[in-house]
């Protein structure tokens, strides 16, 4: 038991005690069949009225029961033949679990139930559903958590912030009421972040996590870095050469760029500019005054496909200007590998655009100036870090990290809290507004026959699918059967496919006919979701759109509207439709800009989806939640500051506390 709460950081009575509930069922009550709410946790009480095995397209068990108020369907997908038997008509069962309006009518799945007038699952207070790994059940946290709760008031844990905080709620009653909350307890309340033992609790996890970013930004300041003058000779000519000027916004963040750069310590800054706004040009100015200095200039994506679209462009902006580019990927074997590690080494290469290869150990640069880090939010902070160590002796490359993500204010404060922040508000003159459409799948031919008129008109289109092979327990088009669907319906259409499973080089060559115009039709998965150019594309297909985030719908419309004529994304959904769903669209039919919809996003996702879990430590709150919190992180920022100049100690035991092991990254 040690052993595997170790794993997850948990060493000791106060980790145990700041480990707490992710969430609460309300098995307090029995709610009517009548009653339920799509999604909302319910026990019901009910009698079977039928059971029987279907052979669809998987063997199911479904359960009809009944509480004279409305009829519920149970339905179990793992089952054993002596189940099937229990669930005799006329028997007593109470169960709990998630209901889903499907078609109308009310579902759970796989629910918790007992049989019998004496079955019996409610339980007296709110019930705790706590973060755990394979191995650790609920019962077992439970019970582990009630016995650091029993030696709570005799071994109460240190209060960090007493004199400087003002909370109503102590220390000690904010832990045990979060473990254990009494039967009076308001779940919505404790939904919204909005009882005072949330607040303390939230607020002194904001001023760790502060803590912890401040630490992460001043060990890299510690490091000396190349002063790069700005506004190279490579630079101007580049500038020169391009058929277009830059913006102003582009103009206002090179600049910062520069003036970052010109200092003797890392230049640490975030780029965020909406889809299309031409963050990699200003990438590449500054990765031209790098070189000019000497230096060299590592750019790293998170995707193949993403970085080989980088590798493209660079190339061809640079090489007319005689600096050679550089690929490096984990596909990169043998002597291809040798020969590109042998070049960094030397300094021979000045540039190198590649994946996660960049940061392994057996890469080594001569002068690294620059790291260019695109999609940051892809990435954990260890590996931009990573990367940074590749400087030589103690000095440090200068970060310049981009996204095209954008990324409400107070969680930028959060995940990249050790980073400036320059945003690119201005797309490019020529860019067309996207009109976006919200269309039932019963409509699917229709669009079908829409694409095939575009097509033949001489435009192109995208049509993106959420999975590639058939699935069975996901009611979706992969993108196999979509592209045999279409080739029948449009023979005259030249369409391609793209996915992940491809291999890089039948990717590339299915991209490369699909920008020359070749093929008009492209069928993908949402690996085309950053970094594809085709201006010709003008029509956006995106199936079953209900099934994916607001971040990721914004990034694969912004594939089309890049050339002159009028463009359209078509959000193909499946009813039924949950609320969250219906919300989204709602947002991406009525929006257009991505800050907007990025706040639209963390108010119905959360910070840790938004993010993924690569940020680590930065969005897995265990008691803060945002957008809810936000009013906490300004204050939490300022008393960071001042513990982090007055009171080392306290600042230390406060990320401890909090962060645990992962506080070792911030290096402090």
């Amino acid at each position: 038991m040690a052993s595997r709460l170790a794993d997850i950081g948990i060493r000791s009575l106060e980790d145990l005690l700041f480990h707490f509930p992710l969430r609460y069922q309300d098995r307090t009550k029995i709610t009517a069949i009548g009653g339920l709410r799509d999604q909302i946790d319910a026990v019901v009480e009910a009698e079977v009225r039928a059971a029987a095995v279907t052979m669809g397209r998987r063997r199911t068990l479904l359960v009809k029961v009944d509480d004279g108020t409305g009829l519920l369907t149970l339905r179990f997908f793992h089952f054993r033949q002596a189940q099937v038997s229990q669930f005799r008509q006329g028997s007593a069962i109470q169960l709990f679990g998630t209901p889903r309006r499907v078609g109308g009518q009310m579902e759970m799945v796989h629910p918790e139930y007992r049989l019998g007038e004496s079955a019996q699952l409610l339980e007296a207070a709110l019930t705790p559903v706590y973060p755990t790994v394979s191995g650790l059940g609920q019962s077992t946290w439970r019970k582990l958590c009630g016995q650091a709760l029993a030696l709570l008031s005799k071994n109460p844990p240190g209060d960090l912030l007493d004199g400087i905080t003002d909370d109503h709620v102590s220390l000690t009653e904010a832990i045990t009421f979060l473990h254990n909350p009494p039967p009076t307890a308001e779940l919505s309340q404790i939904q919204q972040g909005t009882h005072p033992a949330q607040i303390r609790l939230a607020r002194e996890e904001l001023i760790a996590h502060q803590l912890t970013v401040q630490g992460v930004r001043d060990s890299e300041r510690r490091h000396p870095a190349p002063a790069i003058a700005p506004a190279s000779s490579a630079a101007a000519a580049f500038l020169k050469a391009l058929p277009f000027a830059p913006t102003s916004a582009q103009q206002r963040v090179a600049i910062e760029l520069a003036e970052d750069m010109a200092q003797t310590q890392p230049m640490l800054r975030l780029v965020q500019g909406d889809v299309g706004s031409g963050k990699t040009l200003v990438a590449a100015r500054a990765a031209l005054d790098t070189i000019a200095a000497g230096y060299q200039v590592a750019f790293m994506a998170p995707t193949e496909l993403l970085a080989e679209q980088h590798y493209a462009t660079l190339d061809a902006w640079l090489t007319p200007l005689d600096q050679s580019v550089a690929w490096l990927s984990g596909r990169t074997k043998g002597q291809a590998r040798q020969h590109v590690l042998q070049q960094l080494a030397s300094g021979e290469a000045p540039l190198v655009v590649g994946t996660h290869a960049l940061f392994q150990d057996d890469v080594h640069f001569h002068r690294l100036g620059l790291i260019i880090v695109d999609e940051q939010h892809r990435f954990g902070v260890h590996q931009r870090l990573s990367l940074a160590d590749k400087g030589v002796g103690e000095e440090h490359p200068h970060q310049l990290a981009l996204t095209a993500t954008p990324i409400p204010r107070s969680l930028a404060m959060v995940a990249y809290g050790d980073l400036d922040c320059s945003i690119i508000d201005e797309l490019p003159p020529g860019r067309q507004p996207v009109t976006t459409t919200l269309m039932d799948h019963t409509r699917r031919d229709a669009v079908m026959r829409r694409v095939g008129g575009a097509c033949r008109e001489g435009r192109q289109a995208y049509w993106v699918c959420t999975a590639i092979e058939e699935s069975d327990t996901l009611d979706i088009e992969a993108a196999e059967a979509t592209l045999d669907q279409l080739q029948q319906a449009l023979p005259d259409v030249q369409i391609g496919l793209v996915h992940g499973k491809l291999k890089p080089a039948e990717k590339a060559a299915v991209m490369a006919a699909f920008k020359t115009g070749e093929l008009q039709l492209l069928v993908a998965t949402t690996v085309i979701e950053v970094g594809v150019d085709v201006p010709n594309a003008s029509l956006m297909i995106i199936d079953n759109a209900e099934r994916l985030g607001l971040a990721q719908l914004h990034q694969l419309r912004g594939r089309v509207g890049r050339g002159a004529v009028d463009s359209h994304c078509l959000l193909l959904y499946r009813q039924p439709l949950s609320d969250t769903a219906q919300q989204r669209l709602k947002v991406m039919q009525e929006s257009h800009d991505g800050f907007v919809i990025a706040e639209a996003d963390l108010a119905i996702r959360g910070p840790g989806e938004l993010l993924g879990t690569r940020q680590t430590g930065l969005a897995a709150f265990r008691i803060a939640l945002l957008p809810e919190h936000e009013p906490l992180l300004v204050e939490a920022q300022e008393i960071a500051g001042r513990l982090y100049e007055r009171d080392p100690g306290r600042a230390q035991a406060l990320m401890q506390r909090w962060a645990g092991a992962r506080a070792d990254f911030a290096r402090v």
